[in-house]
């Protein structure tokens, strides 16, 4: 009998490369940034400047510019992802390590599954979806026991917040119509557009300005958040939540806290430790056993 070859979506390899390997990179840049950068304005500056990168490619592309009430409905999502899931991370890698930061964000998906059954009119979270988020937890205060997991007590409530607040933007972009004419960049830019302004609006009620003896590291550092992080990174990531199951879209969580935590060791010096390895396997598998079917 004549094997058929599968064929592969290269779409999908690319875009699961790109937020495995780039979106585990960006929090050591991150904390580069906000050491000597304010956290929320150059937040503001880089998802402002992308998504007006974005719509002009759109626009370019035959995309049609939304009306007024579809940037309305974008905007809950963009201030839950970039004002709470991004913000709120920007803030407190001000004093928390970046690998302990990234760790703690792999609970994303586990609550991205439970908030998907609590919001369906037909699922409901299983046992075995509470065991995991449980379990996740769990591994968070294993990590609050050591190194990398240190800081501001209020940094660190806000790196826990983060991921749930992402989680919950990831699920009601889930919920959007789709608009064809508008093609595949529109919608993230309105995204980052709307969690832009509202990311300017707070930091100008934080006071937040930029310092004019910045290092040259701490621009390239923006820079490469900016590009691979925003533009290449989260594209994918949208790409993935419209095209892909949950699952296959957010299983860059498996990945990226220990890519991260390796990352941040080599390159920057920050403490692993062994409550790191143990949190790891924790929160990890928790992921693993959430996401995944009997």
């Amino acid at each position: 009998m004549e094997m058929v070859p599968t064929k592969i979506d290269r779409r999908l390899i690319a875009s699961l490369a790109a937020v495995y390997v780039i979106w585990s990179s960006t929090y050591l840049a991150m904390r580069i940034v906000v050491h000597e950068l304010p956290p929320l304005l150059t937040a503001s500056m880089r998802f402002g400047l992308c998504g007006v990168i974005m719509i002009a490619f759109a626009l370019r592309r035959g995309a049609k510019l939304p009306p007024l009430r579809a940037w309305l409905r974008v905007a809950p999502i963009g201030v839950l992802m970039f004002v709470g899931g991004n913000g709120f991370l920007a803030i407190a890698e001000v004093t928390v390590p970046s690998g302990g930061a990234a760790v703690v964000c792999a609970t994303m998906p586990l609550w991205t599954g439970v908030l998907g059954a609590l919001t369906s009119r037909t699922d409901r979270p299983t046992l075995r979806e509470w065991g995991a988020l449980v379990i996740g937890f769990v591994g968070v205060i294993v990590l609050m026991g050591g190194p990398s997991l240190t800081g501001d007590p209020a940094h660190i409530a806000l790196t826990i917040l983060s991921p749930f607040a992402w989680a919950c933007g990831s699920t009601l972009l889930r919920r959007l119509p789709t608009s064809p004419d508008r093609g595949p960049l529109m919608l993230p830019a309105m995204q980052m557009i709307t969690g832009a302004i509202a990311l300017f609006v707070i930091a100008a009620i934080r006071g937040e300005r930029l310092p004019t003896d910045a290092s040259v590291g701490a621009w390239m550092a923006l820079a490469y958040l900016l590009v691979f992080g925003s533009l290449v990174a989260f594209t994918a990531y949208t790409w993935l939540l419209r095209h892909a199951r949950p699952i296959v879209a957010t299983s860059y969580a498996y990945i990226n806290p220990i890519l991260a935590v390796l990352i941040a060791g080599v390159f920057y010096g920050e403490p692993l430790g062994v409550t790191t390895l143990i949190a790891n396997i924790l929160i990890v598998g928790a992921v693993i056993l959430g996401m995944t079917r009997k």
